[in-house]
């Protein structure tokens, strides 16, 4: 299944959220673990950002033999994100530091207009001061998004003034070989988080 159809089907499938209004869903699918597992797997994309100390960042070569998790967000989200995030980082405190070190979580905006590499770097230290931030022009952004199969952010005003951002709520998970094998729609506990981790870090690493 090419990454446009299989962005298609998983927004069917309930995974894309407006921060603003997202609600929590209960999307497991079998397989061993608790999120979605994607067979085939897929290729890790190729973009290239900046981070919150305003240096280039190239997703893949940087990430390259690390179990990673990539999500598409922003932080003025009102619960989605901080949801995600937050599960995520409190799973990630529970493991041994030899198996933290052997993953990253990147976090890339969707709103670079309200969202400065400050204001990244502020926010995500709320979760994990590890946690890294990625920015860059609102074309930019729109490419990694593609990249990565998910269908683009988008503005949405609120009544009475302000916007939120409606994008892509699930987390993408590339093993160590650089294949994505699994998302996380929003509704992923820090329970289940906990439960997948170990077994995440055994895959793809026999390179």
């Amino acid at each position: 299944m090419s990454r446009s159809a299989r962005a298609l089907a998983l927004a069917a499938l309930g995974l894309v959220a407006a921060c603003r209004r997202g609600e929590p869903g209960d999307v497991l699918l079998p397989g061993g673990l608790h999120g979605a597992i994607l067979r085939p797997a897929l290729p890790k994309p190729d973009f290239r950002l900046v981070d919150e100390s305003g240096r280039p960042f190239d997703f893949r070569r940087a990430t390259d033999g690390y179990l990673t998790f990539l999500y598409f967000g922003y932080t003025h989200c009102a619960d989605v994100c901080p949801v995600q995030m937050a599960n995520l980082a409190g799973a990630l405190h529970q493991l041994p530091p030899a198996s933290v070190q052997r993953m990253k979580v990147v976090f890339v905006t969707t709103d670079p207009a309200r969202d400065s590499a400050a204001r990244l770097r502020q926010w995500l230290g709320f979760f994990d001061p590890g946690f890294i931030g990625l920015t860059g022009t609102p074309a930019a952004l729109r490419s990694a998004q593609l990249a990565s199969g998910l269908p683009p952010a988008e503005r949405e005003d609120v009544p009475g003034g302000g916007y939120g951002v409606g994008h892509a709520a699930q987390v993408l998970v590339f093993t160590p070989d650089d294949s994505e094998r699994a998302q996380y729609p929003f509704g992923i506990r820090q329970e289940d988080w906990a439960h997948d981790l170990p077994r995440l870090l055994t895959l793809g690493s026999g390179r």
